[in-house]
């Protein structure tokens, strides 16, 4: 198994506490951004293995984020979470992050086993996957 550098993008300040406690004890470092703007500048500045994103956020959603990753860091893996919008249901919002790039999605509620597998999926070497 290999230690991830993450980056956890999600505007819900219980999702961002929540989520390190998830991913920290199985040897992963995470690093967390309020929204898409404050996760640019964030790659901007340090390389990271993993971003895990929400879709619907203020300032700059998943939508426009997702492919600002696979510009400044082709090489780093995406996960793509929502529980939907206002305007746009959980599956949609998805599957749009899907097309823009997502390695891996995952509906919210999720459990830290939904969201290990989210990550299983987003690395198709069994090396650098998580337990």
């Amino acid at each position: 198994m290999k230690e991830l550098s993450v980056l956890v993008v999600d505007d819900d300040d219980k999702l961002r506490d929540l989520l390190p406690l998830m991913l920290e004890p199985v040897g992963h470092t995470v690093t967390c951004a309020r929204d898409g703007a404050e996760a640019v500048r964030m790659l901007d500045r340090q390389n990271f293995d993993l971003v895990i994103t929400d879709i619907m956020m203020p300032e700059m959603d998943g939508i426009e984020l997702i492919p600002k990753i696979r510009t400044r860091q082709p090489a780093t893996r995406i996960v793509a979470v929502s529980g939907g919008g206002k305007f746009f249901t959980t599956t949609s919002c998805l599957q749009i992050a899907k097309t823009l790039g997502a390695h891996a999605v995952v509906m919210k509620p999720f459990n830290r086993d939904q969201l290990l597998a989210g990550i299983n999926l987003a690395f198709p070497d069994p090396g650098l996957a998580t337990s």
